[in-house]
């Protein structure tokens, strides 16, 4: 079952997304199997991720890579809010 992922910092910045995902694609795991689609929105100073995943398995198995970047990068995400997801209408 698709589950989506809402995360809301109380504070993570232009820069520290940017060298998240960096470090992310150092590591292999810039675009991870089981993830269907991600953004990052909000000002440049509280920015906010949602993501929808085709299993909270595949989520998990990202979370292994991207949980320590988070915390070592210094943002704290705060309890995330997952969801199943019962409809996606693309376009």
């Amino acid at each position: 079952m698709a589950i989506a992922i809402y995360f809301n910092p109380a504070s993570m910045n232009a820069a520290q997304y940017d060298e998240i995902i960096r470090r992310l694609d150092a590591a292999g795991m810039g675009k991870p199997a089981g993830r269907l689609h991600h953004a990052c929105f909000g000002s440049a100073d509280k920015l906010q991720v949602f993501d929808i995943w085709e299993s909270q398995q595949d989520f998990d198995k990202f979370g292994a890579t991207l949980m320590p970047i988070i915390q070592q990068v210094g943002v704290d995400t705060g309890q995330p809010v997952v969801e199943p997801v019962h409809s996606v209408i693309p376009g």
